[in-house]
Order: structure tokens, then sequence, then C-alpha cells
């Protein structure tokens, strides 16, 4: 995302995966910042739910992981994974600026915002097994549900391919 250039809205994204194909459903829900919070809902909600890391490596790349809501992440073991020496946590600025997300509302959909390509996206081979996947539109009072098929063509519609990390 550009200085300038204001994030996309829910809206727009929604108007993204129907121009390219991708069956969606949005539910509107009270706002939640964390996947405890997230799981009182399970009872609306179907499909599998997730935990977004935005992260940044040693050399400053940064990184957006999405995994099964219940994996525990060793950040050290990630990072070999995906190639780095080591990760630490993405800045609230730099979530900000690079996928145009608030912290709480982290999602792979906020590559739309991310232009320049700055962020990596690895994505837990799990997910694969699931369908529907939940994912935040942006904001975090809402859930969207996608296929991993349709994920994975949004992802590569947004020129950020993602890496499959196979947990043990």
């Amino acid at each position: 995302m550009s200085e300038s250039a204001l994030p996309a809205t829910p809206a727009d994204l929604l108007a993204r995966l129907d121009a390219l194909g991708i069956d969606h459903h949005t539910i509107e829900h009270p706002p939640v910042f964390t996947v405890d919070e997230a799981k009182r809902l399970r009872g609306r909600i179907p499909g599998a739910h997730v935990k977004n890391l935005f992260l940044r490596d040693k050399k400053g790349v940064m990184w957006l992981f999405t995994c099964l809501e219940d994996r525990d992440v060793d950040l050290l073991w990630l990072a070999d994974q995906i190639g780095c020496k080591r990760f630490s946590f993405g800045s609230a600025e730099r979530l900000l600026r690079t996928l145009g997300v608030e912290p709480g509302s982290v999602t792979p959909f906020g590559v739309i915002n991310d232009r320049a390509r700055e962020v990596g996206v690895a994505l837990d081979r799990g997910l694969l097994d699931h369908d529907p996947l939940n994912f935040h539109p942006l904001v975090n009072d809402r859930t969207t549900a996608v296929s991993p098929s349709g994920l994975v063509r949004f992802l590569e519609a947004e020129g950020h391919p993602p890496r499959w990390i196979a947990f043990p």
C-alpha cells in the first residue's frame, strides 16, 4: 500500500472475491481480538478457524503466517522452515502500512493492500484439510468463509503465492 493510498474496505475485498469468482459467505459479530474471544463464537460459525501472525525476520522482511488456531507455533522452528534466521512480531505501524489492518484484524485478505509485495505469505498445510476456512475480512467484527482453493486463488491473484508449511 502506498503512503497516500487508503486501505481497501471490507466491501472492496468482497467485490474482489466476486470478481475472481470465489464463493464466500460473511457474517457480522461483536469485535474479537484474540483466538480465545473468537472461540466463543463457535456455535455460529462453521468451518476451520485460524490464527494469523504478522512477523518480521532479522533482515527486516515481513511475513504473514496463517495456521489452524490450536497450533503451537515455535517461531524459531517456523523461521527455519521458511529459511530465515529468526522472527519477531511486526509492529502495528508496519502492519497498517503494509496490510492495511489493525492488530486484532490480521488476515491473509490483507494482501489486497500490499501492492509493493513487501509481505511474504506462509500457510499451514493443515488448512487444506478443512472447508470452509474463516478469516476476518480486514476488520474484526465480521468473518468471511472461503474454500482453501478460493484462498489460494485470491493470494495468487494478488501476487502473493503462499509457501506451505507442514507441521510435524
